[in-house]
């Protein structure tokens, strides 16, 4: 795939009215990750939701060139930060929340069952005092919990399956809904990582569609599809139960989990996952320097592989 997958692109999905949310989709080509920008019209209040921290994993060389391009989108609508918003760790690539707290002042949050993340990640690492989520998050939110950007409901529900603490949040007609769909093109996320399950993510995508018809669903990533060389990462609940090449309406579970597994097997480690788990379970924050100024990873050897 060529064409627009290898460029920055940025597109605004509209306010339909009271209660709903403008939102800006910012296409992050090197991983083919979304960044979401989701702000309140009436009070210009935002939550930044997703944002890479650039991460080279041939070089390990970081810089923050998507964060800048989603703070300019702050900067030119005249919003302000209220929160700044992760779905769950992401194993491509670094979250970029510190730094976005440090420029905004905003606070972080992200979902409660992290903590059972980091426990896993702390086994694979060998870290045992590495990673605290309640001292490197501001908020961890539980299935159900409520929140406001401005005058805009947000509502936070748990969605399993990519990992066991991924969740969506739901602000008006748009819903956020990370490693669970992509597009109805290109079907539905992976569900093989440490932690995760093909049974729960199907269950949690059932949940996602059973929302109404027109919510706006914006998805975590886009790799193009069949015929397609540009990005996309927006469509609704009715498009996906009518057109998602795994999940549309009909569907059965036991053959959507086979499929999913199967495909699974099939799939490589992202190339970034090994460093963005012991970054982003940090709160995206690098590991403490060491005596030369210096920060380092650690990486397990044969730990992963077949």
């Amino acid at each position: 795939m060529a064409g627009k997958l290898k460029q920055r692109i940025v597109r605004h999905s509209l306010s339909r009215g009271p209660g709903s949310p403008d939102v800006w989709g910012v296409y992050e080509p090197d991983s083919g990750s979304i960044q979401y920008v989701c702000a309140d019209p009436a009070t210009r209040q935002a939550a930044l939701i997703d944002v890479v921290w650039n991460f080279d994993p041939k070089s390990f060389a970081t810089h923050l060139e998507s964060a800048g391009q989603v703070l300019d989108i702050v900067r030119e609508n005249d919003l302000s930060v209220a929160w700044v918003l992760d779905t769950h760790p992401h194993a491509d690539h670094l979250m970029a929340s510190a730094h976005l707290k440090e420029e905004t002042g905003a606070p972080t949050a992200i979902g409660a069952k992290v903590r059972k993340i980091a426990g896993i990640w702390t086994g694979i690492y060998n870290e045992p005092d590495a990673f605290d989520p309640d001292r490197d998050f501001d908020r961890l939110f539980e299935h159900g919990d409520t929140f406001r950007i401005g005058e805009l409901d947000v509502r936070v529900m748990l969605s399993p399956g990519h990992t066991l603490g991924s969740i969506t949040y739901i602000a008006g007609d748009a819903a956020f809904v990370h490693d669970t769909l992509m597009f109805p093109d290109a079907g539905t996320s992976r569900a093989d990582f440490p932690g995760g399950s093909a049974a729960e993510l199907w269950d949690s995508i059932q949940a996602i569609l059973s929302l109404p018809a027109e919510t706006r669903l914006f998805v975590g990533h886009d790799y193009g599809a069949q015929g397609r060389d540009e990005p996309m990462w927006e469509a609704t609940v009715a498009e996906h139960k009518a057109g998602n090449i795994h999940v549309k309406d009909g569907t059965r579970r036991e053959e959507w989990i086979e499929r999913r597994e199967k495909r699974d097997t099939t799939l490589a480690l992202p190339d970034r996952m090994l460093a963005a788990l012991q970054v982003n379970l940090r709160g995206g924050r690098l590991p403490k320097a060491e005596a030369d100024g210096r920060h380092y990873l650690k990486m397990p050897v044969d730990y992963f592989g077949h």
